[in-house]
This record gives C-alpha cells, sequence and structure tokens, in this order.
C-alpha cells in the first residue's frame, strides 16, 4: 500500500469511526471491519513465530476490532488506528497465553469465548468475510450488548500461576448485561448456564466428576465408579451431596 493510500485509510477510518459512535449504524460498523482487514493481518504477522495458525489469529484479532469499534470514543483525541490496534494485539496475546493454558478465566467463560471463535470461522468459511455483530450475535443467541461485554472480558482476564488457587477472583465480568436474544425450546438461556456453571465450580473437584460422568457423559452409576475407582455406594454418596450442595446455590445466589 502506498503512503497515500494508508494516510486515506486512517482519515477514512477515523470518518467513519466518529461516524458509527454518533449513530450506531451497523452498515457503518460494517465498513469499519472491511476497511480493517489488512489492519488485522498486518498484527496476525507479528506472532507467526509462535506455531498458531495465522487465521486463527486474524478471527480473534476480529473480536478485539468489534470490541474496539463499539468503544472508540472521538472527543478524547485519539485516531481510531491508534485505539484499536492495541487492542487487536491485546486480544491475539491473550489469545496465545490462553492457548498454552496460563491464563485463568471462569469455566463458562472459556466455553463462551470458544464459541465466538468458532462461530466467526464458521462464517468466514460460509462467507468469505466476517461477520457483523448483529449476525456474530445472532449465531449466538445473545444479546449485541450481552455479546460486547463478552468480548470485553478478554481485556480484563490476568495471567496467574498455573498453581493459582480456584479461590482466586475472576475477572470482573457484567454478568447482567449477559443474556440470550431468543427463546429455544430445551435449552437453557446463557444467563442460567453460567449461574449454573458458577454454581458448579464451587462443588468440590470429586463432585465435579461425578457430575461430570453422570450427565455430561451419560454414564450409569456403576460405570462411573468403574471409570473414576471407587465404589457404586461413594458414587450415591457423592451425588447426593453434590446436588444439595447445588441446590443450596442456587436458591441463595
Amino acid at each position: 500500500m502506498h503512503e497515500t493510500d494508508n494516510a486515506d485509510l486512517v482519515m477514512d477510518l477515523n470518518k467513519l469511526a466518529e461516524q458509527y459512535a454518533k449513530n450506531h449504524d451497523p452498515a457503518v460498523r460494517e465498513q469499519i471491519a472491511v476497511a480493517c482487514t489488512s489492519l488485522i493481518r498486518g498484527v496476525a504477522s507479528e506472532f507467526l513465530s509462535q506455531g498458531v495458525p495465522q487465521e486463527d489469529l486474524i478471527q480473534v484479532g476480529y473480536l478485539g476490532l468489534l470490541a474496539a469499534i463499539e468503544g472508540f470514543d472521538p472527543s478524547r483525541g485519539f485516531r481510531f488506528k491508534t485505539y484499536a490496534v492495541p487492542q487487536i494485539r491485546g486480544r491475539m496475546r491473550h489469545y496465545l497465553r490462553d492457548s498454552r493454558d496460563t491464563i485463568r478465566r471462569p469455566r463458562w467463560l472459556q466455553k463462551t469465548n470458544q464459541q465466538i471463535e468458532q462461530a466467526v470461522g464458521r462464517y468466514v468459511s460460509k462467507n468469505g468475510r466476517f461477520p457483523s455483530l448483529e449476525q456474530l450475535a445472532s449465531e449466538l443467541n445473545v444479546t449485541e450488548e450481552g455479546l460486547v461485554e463478552i468480548l470485553s472480558t478478554r481485556e480484563a482476564v490476568r495471567t496467574v500461576p498455573l498453581d493459582a488457587s480456584d479461590e482466586d477472583d475472576d475477572p470482573d465480568i457484567r454478568r447482567d448485561l449477559i443474556k440470550h436474544k431468543e427463546y429455544v425450546s430445551f435449552q437453557l438461556p446463557i444467563e442460567d448456564k453460567i449461574i449454573l456453571h458458577e454454581a458448579i465450580e464451587k462443588l468440590t473437584a470429586r463432585q465435579r466428576q461425578v457430575l461430570y460422568h453422570l450427565f455430561f457423559r451419560d454414564r450409569s452409576q456403576p460405570e462411573t465408579a468403574k471409570t473414576i475407582g471407587v465404589s457404586q455406594k461413594q458414587v450415591s454418596r457423592v451425588l447426593s451431596s453434590a446436588l444439595t450442595r447445588l441446590r443450596a446455590l442456587l436458591i441463595h445466589r
């Protein structure tokens, strides 16, 4: 890209970002996302030596761009590119750290982030471009406000030692903003899934293990007992204590 072309792009991005900050027009946001494709690829190229596929980093960088578009405030005097690049780069760094298992996140947030990245990948493969925020929110059945909150939490996640206690505080997340967009029969809304996941994380490791085999792997109590190396009577006892604890956590939340 010639220097004059680059200057024109920066100017156009600033105008588009300022316009979006005023009216939140989805069409303008889409223009910004398309205009920043080469920018995201450029940032992703900085991490080629990390052994992660560039397309994975590009997808993650796009999520950083979406958060930057939503959070950009023209009154602060920054150019949009100056504001967006650190967020895109930071999102990629968090992804790389997460791939090395050094990032502490609630399990429900890890799973949701994986679903977001998979949804972006599916959309790009099918349509040859990144989805808009509305399209991504619709695919995940999450409100746009909730999706923005989930994306923004990636910046709040902190690096901790691998042997850190499970009792450590979680990242500051506005869970009240994360809600389902449409009700789907026989599916828990995302806000209920979050509550359930958080309650399960407060159980003991043995209780979580028993629940996993019984309800997520659909194994019988004898099969579960054999798998984890205890008696069926112990499985039954652990199950009873786990359900009692879950009931108390959910009632008094």
